[in-house]
């Protein structure tokens, strides 16, 4: 089969930061599905992991990235019970199994679902790993429940892109928040406006934006951007008792302390800590992911696909990430097949 992949963690602007290469076609086991890739969508993981996945030396064997996927199965493992032939799925896979740039993959049925029936592949590509962890945010690390946070704030740092834009849809449907979005620029100010929230602040001196806004604290704070930047400003804006939850590793020691006379929890979210330890509820990214297919068939939510791109070929992938590296992306970016 055809795929993309590195074999060393060259700059993206390098010839070879992509390359294209030949493989065999996986064959499905127990709980595996074989998936046709029809569409895959970009995440920081993917060129964090391109970044320093070969630093030292060349790899004897190409990684395939890739975990955003939709397609078709094509066929099943034999202890299969959730999913058969010809069944459209989407999915975000596992961080150590070869990815989802390639025309086969093999996933796990207990992290797959079953395709939203009113989107498109590209549609349903853009969603499964931002909306695994924007679910396991809100109900799971701060265990917020659903038509909760009447008279309450939650700020979220990072509402454009692919997280955020999918948890400010979460936030404004499911429970009663006002909703506080950082951006600092009028296009990704409108596109959090759009997906629902009630006000955007720059993230840019965030303290002084969030009380020339009203609020000099928040209940809760969701950071999907830079942990380092803004920890200063999360100890002072969280509420005494108030709950902070971050997706991006601390660069730099930060002080925990901060936090201490406030009794203010912190959370830490990796959306691949179920796969990566192999824990006992690793079928509930399956459940959940069922739960964004049905909001999505309802109409309740939508797509947070912002651009398209097409074929599976090292420039494509070096287009993207470069898009992604460059700090100015909104929502997700998707490759269709």
């Amino acid at each position: 089969m055809k795929a993309v992949g590195i074999k060393k963690s060259y700059p993206i602007d390098h010839k070879n930061s992509f390359i294209e290469f030949q493989t065999d076609e996986p064959k499905p086991e127990d709980l595996d599905l074989l998936v046709r890739i029809k569409s895959v969508s970009v995440n920081p993981v993917d060129y964090k992991i391109r970044q320093n996945a070969a630093i030292e030396k060349e790899l004897n064997q190409p990684k395939i990235l890739g975990w955003d996927a939709s397609g078709i199965v094509e066929r099943v493992g034999n202890k299969v019970t959730k999913f058969q032939q010809g069944d459209e799925v989407f999915y975000a896979g596992e961080i150590g199994r070869p990815g989802c740039n390639a025309e086969f993959q093999l996933v796990n049925e207990n992290i797959t679902a079953h395709k939203p029936k009113n989107v498109s592949f590209e549609e349903a590509a853009a969603l499964p790993l931002t909306s695994l962890t924007a679910w396991e945010c809100i109900f799971e690390r701060l265990k917020i429940e659903e038509n909760s946070g009447e008279n309450q704030d939650i700020l979220i740092i990072g509402g454009a892109g692919g997280v955020g834009s999918i948890t400010i849809q979460l936030l404004k449907k499911l429970t009663k928040f006002n909703v506080i979005a950082t951006a600092s620029r009028n296009e990704t100010a409108n596109w959090c406006k759009n997906m629902g929230a009630d006000v955007i602040v720059n993230h840019k001196n965030l303290v002084e934006q969030m009380k020339a806004k009203g609020h000099e604290e928040v209940d809760y704070i969701l950071n999907f951007a830079d942990t380092d930047m803004h920890w200063n400003a999360m100890a002072e804006l969280i509420k005494p008792q108030g709950n902070i939850c971050a997706i991006v590793e601390t660069k730099n020691p930060v002080d925990i302390n901060k936090l201490k006379n406030k009794s203010a929890a912190f959370h830490w979210e990796f959306m691949f800590t179920r796969t990566k330890f192999k824990t006992s509820d690793m079928a509930r990214q399956h459940q959940i992911l069922q739960k964004i297919s049905k909001l999505l068939e309802e109409g309740t939510i939508t797509t947070t696909l912002h651009k398209t791109f097409s074929k599976l070929s090292p420039e494509t992938f070096k287009e993207v990430h470069s898009l992604q590296e460059s700090g100015k992306s909104i929502g997700k970016n998707v490759i269709s097949f």
